[in-house]
């Protein structure tokens, strides 16, 4: 099975795959009911005192890919429903971030994958 990852903000079909909001925080001008059948996992995301430091900055990646691993390496159970849907089914991860490719997301699907014991490369 796969973990894909997509922004809330895409319309697409989902059928036979399981969506996770892996936002802290509910995207700015989304009705819950526009993404479906989503399932909201917020404590998969970074902490708020992470996603501060972070902002998004491209030259702190590397350091926020080790500080949220960290984080969820203390916090199995934020993550476990994922990736047991993950060994059934495609799973995707939706998130917010206008970066497409420095964002929780990304991060939290290479920790996944890693899990699965698919190779993943981050850096």
């Amino acid at each position: 099975m796969a973990i894909k990852i997509k922004r809330a903000y895409e319309k697409s079909a989902s059928d036979g795959e399981s969506l996770f909001l892996v936002d802290r925080l509910w995207p700015r001008g989304i009705r819950k009911n526009e993404l479906g059948n989503v399932e909201w996992v917020r404590e998969a995301a970074p902490s708020a005192q992470l996603r501060k430091w972070f902002r998004h900055d491209p030259r702190k990646w590397h350091g926020f890919i080790s500080r949220y691993f960290k984080e969820l390496d203390e916090r199995p159970e934020a993550w476990r429903k994922i990736l047991e849907a993950a060994k059934k089914e495609n799973v995707i991860l939706l998130y917010g971030a206008k970066d497409t490719e420095h964002n929780q997301a990304v991060a939290l699907k290479g920790y996944l994958e890693k899990k699965l014991g698919h190779y993943v490369n981050l850096r």
